[in-house]
């Protein structure tokens, strides 16, 4: 016969788990946001010998030279944080609930033997579950992507907000809020991993003459690169690749410029304010449209 719950003694141990894993998950939540912050601050210190010996130190050290680098750092260390917040959580309150079951006495044999009844029914639907998790996993173990890229996925394309073992949130420019399964994931792009590719297509009047044009958008780019305020963005001198094509009564010429991740959106618009003053100073006409005499 399974013994009876008895007062007071029970109801103690109970409070004292419960209180106990809310302090143990409040303390290793405080401990990893305290690494997350020293990681972002030290973002710089790679290469420079340790000051400091406390434990938060030496894990904010190893884990900063064996998983981050410069480029993506903060990102890496907003996703990785976030993972180790999800497994905290999960683990601390798991082990809480099956100690309040031994305390009451609950035999876990029967529970066991239930559980791998109910199992078989459940297995379809866990296979999905553990499929979202491994995805999830080996995302992040790959560093695909991470908290702030830009990225497409399918016919979505937006900015990650939060990155889980289960589930990925990408906000899009509309502002839509997207919840994505990490085992639906097939077809991934990342923008921000790298360098960005600026692609600026110039229209003008396709009797304009291309060689005059070519030189003006060549010295748009040069005075662009020159600017320190985008030079920065610049991974190199924009390139004016020449005449893209022609259809109607336009001719696009096209520019590309490489640019740091995530900066190539400014950059294009930049380009493309300059050129227009440039052409219009110059004098050279946009797309006619031609009509078709009958």
């Amino acid at each position: 016969m399974m013994p009876m719950f008895t007062w007071p003694d029970d109801a103690l141990k109970i409070t004292f788990v419960v209180v106990g894993a809310v302090i143990t998950h409040l303390v290793l939540e405080f401990l990893i946001s305290r690494v997350v912050k020293k990681l972002k601050r030290n973002a710089q210190r790679e290469a420079e010998p340790a000051q400091e010996n406390g434990l938060v130190d030496k894990a904010a050290e190893v884990i900063a030279q064996v998983v981050f680098d410069d480029e993506r750092h903060n990102q890496r260390v907003a996703t990785i944080g976030s993972i180790l917040r999800y497994i905290v959580r999960i683990g601390v309150y798991t082990v809480m609930v099956l100690t309040v079951m031994s305390i009451l006495n609950i035999p876990m044999g029967p529970l066991l033997a239930s559980a791998g009844v109910s199992g078989l029914a459940l297995g379809f639907g866990a296979q999905t579950l553990v499929k979202d998790f491994l995805s999830g996993l080996f995302m992040i173990i790959e560093d695909q992507y991470g908290v702030g890229d830009f990225i497409h996925i399918g016919e979505i394309s937006g900015t990650v907000e939060n990155v889980t073992l289960r589930i990925t949130r990408i906000r899009d420019a509309t502002g839509t809020l997207w919840h994505i399964r990490n085992g639906e994931i097939n077809n991934l792009g990342n923008v921000s991993k790298g360098w960005s590719t600026g692609i600026v297509d110039i229209p003008v009047a396709y009797d304009e003459d291309s060689e005059q044009i070519l030189a003006i958008l060549e010295q748009v780019t040069t005075n662009v690169y020159a600017d320190s305020n985008w030079s920065t963005k610049l991974m190199a001198k924009p390139v004016v690749s020449g005449v893209e094509k022609i259809s109607g009564g336009t001719m696009t010429i096209r520019i590309l410029a490489q640019c740091e991740p995530n900066k190539q959106w400014g950059v294009q618009r930049e380009i493309r304010d300059q050129a227009k003053r440039a052409l219009d100073d110059a004098g050279v006409r946009g797309p006619q449209v031609i009509v078709a005499k009958t």
